[in-house]
């Protein structure tokens, strides 16, 4: 019994000691990484300095969540960067964040969760399942909030998207060029955090620096991969390349892109009835059992 008590401890020693060194390996290498120099400049720069300035905590934070992507910068490989880059661009450069910082967001996150689990599974007194637990879920927090952020930009531009086609066209008729016309949508924007409006102030500034119509929408495109965009894209440029009026083309744009709003309003109008079967079904049996319980219940005392 001795002999297994002193195994038992011998193996309990082993994985501590197999942790630390794994821990001590991870750390050597994160901190002997060469490091990328991240741009602060741009569209990211900018939404970063609104976050540090609209929200106290991640302004507390900022600095740690830079300090470890500079240290995973180096082991981060070229499609992998890619990748992140994609889905940060997607959610509209959420908080200014590089592929890097989103990787030390990451980490950072995890490490709290770690530490959260081990307080609350102190508090339980089931540490070892509260730590398993808190770690993995804090660490995909990042991901949920960047996915959920990129869906909110989509839909906001797809319902934006019909109302400001209608008045760039109206502005062009007027006698408006296209730059004027995008300019004229951004001028007359109430708020300024818009994604659509946030992404045709972009279009404008890469125009003003000299790229052509087309690369400043097709990288639109490429941030807002959505039916409606993509249409709307590959129209202007279309009418571009072939000499056509743009103010026309964005008049049929405008018309297509309402017709399918209500279409879409339609859909969902037909599908909010079959929807509400659940919910009605509930209701209705709640109500039976209101009436039917207490006669039941007569009858049974009766008895």
């Amino acid at each position: 019994m001795n002999l297994n008590a002193l195994n038992h401890e011998a193996l309990r020693y082993g994985v501590a000691g197999a942790a630390g060194i794994a821990l001590s390996l991870l750390t050597y290498s994160l901190a002997s990484a060469p490091t990328r120099v991240a741009s602060r400049l741009g569209m990211r720069g900018l939404k970063r300095r609104r976050a540090i300035e609209n929200n106290p905590a991640w302004a507390q934070i900022e600095p740690l969540v830079r300090w470890v992507g500079v240290r995973v910068s180096g082991i981060l490989s070229d499609d992998f960067r890619r990748s992140l880059d994609r889905q940060l661009g997607l959610a509209g450069d959420w908080l200014g964040l590089t592929p890097e910082e989103y990787v030390g967001l990451t980490i950072v996150s995890f490490l709290g969760g770690l530490l959260f689990g081990g307080v609350a599974g102190l508090i339980t007194g089931i540490g070892g399942l509260m730590v398993a637990i808190c770690g993995p879920l804090f660490a995909s927090f990042p991901y949920l909030l960047i996915s959920g952020e990129a869906q909110r930009r989509l839909k906001q531009v797809n319902r934006g998207l019909p109302f400001v086609v209608d008045l760039m066209a109206l502005a062009m008729s007027a006698g408006l060029d296209f730059p004027g016309a995008i300019r004229q949508v951004v001028e007359k924007s109430s708020d300024s955090t818009d994604a659509l409006v946030e992404e045709f102030t972009r279009i404008l500034q890469e125009l003003q620096l000299g790229r052509t119509r087309k690369q400043a929408l097709t990288d639109f495109m490429n941030r807002v991969p959505t039916d409606q965009v993509t249409e709307f894209v590959n129209a202007v440029i279309q009418a571009e390349e072939r000499g056509n009026p743009v103010a026309d083309v964005l008049q049929i744009q405008a018309g297509i892109a309402r017709m399918r709003r209500s279409v879409r309003a339609e859909e969902l109008a037909a599908k909010a009835g079959v929807a509400m079967v659940g919910p009605l079904f509930l209701l209705f049996f709640c109500i039976m059992l209101l009436v039917v319980a207490p006669m039941i219940l007569k009858l049974a005392a009766a008895e």
